[in-house]
């Protein structure tokens, strides 16, 4: 019987989890028609109940639309249907029989970067749309920009409002140039095109007879066919400890689990693991998952583990392998995107979480400031504003277990909170130790 506190999501095998779920971020410029998009992926793939759809009808009769406006189905905030923009990240869920999805619809103004790199933190795929009208605008190459930062595997640009441009083969042509061009110069190895109309649904789910000349695949079938399974770190045992679990219950009174969710790699019963920062060595003897016990543990499963022996191991100490271990670090390089009205301050102090352990930090120095319309480095720049990114070397009070970002997503990332207000400030990215 599995105790309380264990959590998991079943026995499929590493490869099954990596394919059977594909969580994506969209974003663009402002009215580039992100929500249009969603909603009629949602309507054409038979997602959305009735009375959802008759709530959608009368509210774009109510609004002298003239049509379904399938964006209501995604712009459920007041705000947002009242000013015609998106203004939060919301997350919608919906399968098709291929693959099941998380979408994260990120906002298009430049004052809510910060929205679009917490939507898309996770995402193994950024869909970046563009205005067939308006071409490869500055929004276009920041969020691309931001994409490439967050280490986002792939990105399907969606030239959206073909229609508006007479489905001209010319204009789409011209868009894939230009944005091709800027993208090189990014750390992006999978960008792939679609020309669609969002509002038509044309090129969403099924292929349009509107545009002849495009040969390639819909838009939901790239989304359903798109390689992930090499994506996620396999190689790299890293565990870090959220919780430790003693039930103290009479048929449970001798359990001690450690729960938390695997950052990477694959552990199973009688691995031999090294649980840092104490460097005591020991074996698992077994994995518990809500459904049981489970045969392996990979990304992302919350599970707990018990081990062998009974060590001093409390939340925020880290369980991988004796001969792969993260780096024991003090100081360290990061990219950092700052979240908050108040710049942030060379030698100013804050809060730092980095997976399940929590210090204090100390930005040693601002490297640099980075133009992401343009990529130039401001390596005069002496301080960060809402929304700008830069490059920082942090020190902290206690040694963190860190790997380089490009390496892990979860422990090569940490957030900054002001310890005043306990707001988050800033999302950063590890480069390394070295300066």
């Amino acid at each position: 019987m599995t105790p309380p506190g264990a959590g998991g999501n079943g026995k499929l095998s590493p490869r099954e989890t990596q394919t059977d779920l594909l969580r994506f971020a969209t974003a663009g410029s402002v009215d580039d028609g992100k929500s249009t998009l969603i909603g009629r992926l949602l309507y054409d793939s038979k997602q959305i109940f009735e009375d959802q759809i008759a709530a959608v009808e009368r509210t774009s009769e109510q609004r002298g639309d003239g049509y379904v406006n399938l964006a209501l189905l995604t712009d459920g905030l007041r705000a947002e249907r009242e000013q015609g923009i998106t203004i939060d990240v919301a997350y919608r869920y919906f399968a098709t029989p291929r693959r099941k999805f998380i979408i994260a619809d990120t906002p298009g103004h430049i004052q809510y970067t910060r929205n679009m790199v917490t939507g898309a933190s996770t995402a193994d795929l950024a869909v970046v749309l563009i205005d067939a009208r308006k071409g490869v605008l500055e929004q276009s190459r920041r969020h691309a920009f931001i994409a490439s930062l967050l280490q986002i595997p792939h990105i399907l640009v969606a030239v959206n409002k073909m229609d508006l441009v007479d489905y001209d083969e010319e204009v789409y042509d011209q868009i894939v140039h230009d944005f091709s061009g800027w993208a090189s110069r990014l750390d992006v190895t999978d960008i792939s095109f679609v020309p669609i109309s969002a509002l038509h649904g044309e090129n969403v789910v099924e292929r349009t007879s509107k545009m002849p000349w495009y040969e390639g695949a819909s838009f939901l079938y790239r989304l359903e066919h798109v390689h992930i399974a090499s994506d996620r770190n396999l190689i790299d045992n890293r565990f870090p400890v959220q919780w430790v679990i003693r039930p103290m219950t009479d048929e449970h009174h001798d359990y001690r689990g450690y729960a938390g969710k695997v950052a990477s790699g694959v552990f199973k019963p009688g691995d031999d693991v090294l649980v840092l920062p104490s460097e005591r060595e020991t074996r698992i003897a077994r994995i518990d998952s809500h459904d049981g016990a489970v045969d392996e543990a990979y990304p992302p499963m919350s599970v707990t583990m018990l081990l062998e022996d009974e060590l001093d191991i409390s939340r925020g100490d880290l369980i991988c392998r004796a001969h792969n271990r993260p780096t024991s670090a003090r100081e360290f390089e990061a990219m950092v995107c700052w979240m908050s009205d108040t710049q942030l301050q060379q030698r100013g102090r804050y809060a730092i979480k980095h997976t399940t352990r929590n210090a204090r930090a100390v930005v040693d120095d601002l490297r640099y400031r980075i133009d992401v319309n343009t990529l130039h480095r401001d390596e005069d720049a002496t301080t960060l504003g809402l929304n700008e990114i830069g490059r920082l070397r942090l020190r902290t009070s206690s040694p963190l277990l860190i790997d380089e970002y490009n390496e892990n997503r979860t422990t090569g990332a940490f957030i900054l909170i002001d310890e005043g207000t306990n707001n988050t400030v800033g999302a950063g990215m590890i480069l390394g130790t070295e300066g």
